[in-house]
């Protein structure tokens, strides 16, 4: 049975993020309230976390993880960005965006797509998810909570908990969600492509 925590989504306690990190840190799956939709989110290394995030998105190994940063800086340091993509990531952090990135050596293998070996990357606009990074002072590897019968993410803690009850190990509930998943942009082959259009404009990427 998953812990159930409400926090404040703009100034969270500080006792609650302590709660939620050391979950995170003993391996545990949250599920998160973000500036899109939910989001399942856990430690980066751990292999059975990716293989229950897996089993309830309902995708393989193809699936791009996205590792949410704290900054630009941590991005850096987890996938090659040149100037120019720098730029480009300057003017949309923090935001409702993905960013597919070729992924550095600092990432376990496993995280990676197996062929392209890039992930997905981004720094979210919203308070208490920012709060959690910072207390666990190391990024989380998540995936958009949707279900795989179901093309809209879930975005209300107390659904989450009537249907995921037994497979996640936290929910955090803070008010209102966003019920759209990110943008996501390709920024690993060049000109940044379009991969999902989202609750993030494309206006800064010359793409709308």
């Amino acid at each position: 049975m998953a812990e159930f925590l409400s926090m404040h989504p703009d100034q969270p306690q500080p006792r609650l993020i302590r709660q939620a990190a050391e979950i995170a840190r003993g391996g545990g799956l949250l599920a998160i309230p973000t500036d899109s939709a939910y989001a399942l989110a856990g430690h980066i290394g751990d292999a059975a976390l990716l293989d229950r995030i897996r089993r309830i998105r309902g995708v393989d190994e193809r699936h791009h993880f996205t590792l949410m940063c704290r900054d630009l800086s941590e991005i850096a340091t987890y996938a090659k960005v040149d100037n120019a993509q720098y730029r480009l990531l300057k003017a949309a952090t923090p935001g409702s965006y993905t960013f597919i990135l070729e992924g550095t050596k600092e990432l376990p293998r496993r995280v990676l797509h197996p062929k392209r070996k890039t992930i997905g990357l981004r720094v979210p606009n919203h308070p208490l998810v920012l709060a959690l990074l910072r207390e666990l002072d190391e990024p989380m590897l998540t995936s958009t909570l949707i279900l795989p019968s179901e093309s809209e993410p879930l975005c209300d803690a107390e659904d989450i908990r009537e249907r995921l009850d037994k497979l996640v190990d936290l929910i955090i509930e803070a008010g209102g969600c966003g019920a759209q998943m990110t943008t996501v942009i390709n920024l690993a082959e060049g000109a940044p492509q379009l991969v999902r259009e989202g609750c993030g404009p494309l206006a800064p990427f010359g793409l709308g």
